[in-house]
C-alpha cells in the first residue's frame, strides 16, 4: 500500500487544483447557477442540453425529483409517473429553496463538469486515505490527516450545495474557497511528510516569523479578492459594459489593490533575507515570481477591462502562491524540529 500512496496523493492534489480552476471558470462565465439543484442537475444525473427537455412533455415518463421550468418557476416531480396529454398540477410541487429558473446549456454543462471533477477528487482522496494505512506503524499522522482531507471533501460538497441554495451567497463562496485552500494545505502536508528529503538549510527566526505572516497576508488578500469579485459579478449582471465595472468600486477594491503592495513587500523581505543569509530556501524565488505574475494579472483586469480568462488566471495564481508558501513553511518547520 505504501508504494502507491504518493502517486495517489499527488494525483488527488492535481485534481484539487483542477477543481479550483473549474470553479474559477464557473465564476468567470457566470455559471454558478447552471445547475439550480444539488446533487443532481435539474433533477438529472446527466443534465439536459436543450430547453425543450425542461418543458412539460405530454405522455413522457418522469422520475421523482426531475425538474421542469413552467411559468418562470421550477417544478419538481413528486413521484414516478407518466404524464397524460395535459399538465396536472397534482404531480408537481414548487422548488422552494430559491426562485432561480433559467436554463443556459453552456452554464449548465460548465457547472456540471465542475461537479464531476469534485466527485472525482473525492474518490481520489478516499483512495489516498486507504493507502495511507501503509504508514500506520511508522507515522500515524499520515493516516489521520488523509482522513481529515476526506472529511473536508464531504464538507466542501455540502458547502457547494449551500452555495447553490443561497443563489451564490458571497459569504458561502468565500468559505467554499478557504475550505479548498485548507484541503490543499493538508494534502501538501501528507505529501511532504512522506516524500521530503534532508537538505542543507539554515534556520533564521526573523525569516520564520515573516513566513507565517506572509501566509496569513495571502489568505487575507484572497478573502478580499472574493468580495471584489462579488461586486464585479453584481455589476456584470446589471448589463453594464466591462469598461464601467470599476468606475465606482467599493472600498474593498481599493483595499485589495493597496494591500497587494504589503503582500509583495513582505514576500520580497523573505527573498532578500534568504539570499543575504544564504538560508537555502529555493522556493522563495518561485513565490516572488508567482506574485509578480499575480499582480500583473490584476493590473490587466483593471486597465484592460477584464480580458477573457484573466480572472481565472488571477485565482489560480493565488492558489499556487498559497501552495508554495505553505510548502516552504513545512520545510522551515522541519529545521526547527531538528
Amino acid at each position: 500500500m505504501k508504494k502507491y500512496f504518493l502517486t495517489t496523493a499527488k494525483t488527488a492534489l492535481v485534481l484539487v487544483y483542477l477543481v479550483i480552476l473549474a470553479g474559477a471558470l464557473v465564476r468567470m462565465t457566470g455559471s454558478g447557477m447552471g445547475c439550480p439543484d444539488w446533487p443532481k442537475c435539474f433533477g438529472y444525473y446527466i443534465p439536459p442540453t436543450e430547453q425543450k427537455e425542461l418543458e412539460f412533455t405530454p405522455n413522457k415518463a418522469y422520475d421523482k425529483g426531475q425538474v421542469i421550468i413552467k411559468d418562470e418557476g421550477l417544478l419538481v416531480a413528486k413521484s414516478d409517473f407518466t404524464a397524460t396529454s395535459s399538465f396536472s398540477e397534482s404531480n408537481w410541487e414548487a422548488y422552494t429553496k430559491h426562485d432561480y429558473a433559467i436554463f443556459n446549456p453552456a452554464h449548465t454543462w460548465i457547472e456540471y463538469i465542475n461537479r464531476l471533477l469534485g466527485a472525482l477528487v473525492g474518490i481520489a482522496c478516499f483512495v489516498t486515505f486507504i493507502f495511507a494505512f501503509g504508514f500506520w506503524k511508522e507515522n500515524k499522522k499520515v493516516v489521520v490527516y488523509s482522513f481529515f482531507v476526506c472529511v473536508l471533501m464531504g464538507f466542501q460538497a455540502w458547502l457547494g450545495k449551500t452555495v447553490v441554495d443561497s443563489v451564490l451567497s458571497p459569504v458561502k463562496i468565500t468559505t467554499h474557497m478557504l475550505t479548498a485552500f485548507l484541503i490543499v494545505a493538508l494534502q501538501l502536508y501528507v505529501i511532504y511528510v512522506v516524500s521530503a528529503k534532508n537538505s542543507i538549510r539554515k534556520y533564521d527566526k526573523k525569516f520564520s516569523i515573516a513566513l507565517v505572516i506572509v501566509l496569513l497576508l495571502t489568505i487575507v488578500q484572497v478573502v478580499l479578492g472574493t468580495y471584489v469579485r462579488e461586486f464585479i459579478d453584481t455589476i456584470e449582471k446589471s448589463g453594464a459594459p466591462k469598461s464601467f465595472w470599476l468606475l465606482q468600486p467599493e472600498i474593498t477594491f481599493y483595499f485589495h489593490r493597496s494591500f497587494s503592495i504589503v503582500v509583495f513587500l513582505a514576500n520580497l523581505f523573505l527573498l532578500l533575507r534568504n539570499r543575504n543569509l544564504q538560508l537555502g530556501f529555493e522556493k522563495v524565488n518561485w513565490i516572488v515570481r508567482i506574485l509578480i505574475f499575480e499582480i500583473i494579472s490584476g493590473v490587466i483586469m483593471v486597465y484592460v477591462d477584464f480580458p477573457f480568462g484573466s480572472q481565472t488566471i488571477h485565482l489560480v495564481l493565488a492558489t499556487f502562491l498559497f501552495s508554495v508558501q505553505f510548502y516552504l513553511l513545512l520545510e522551515n518547520k522541519k529545521i526547527t524540529e531538528k
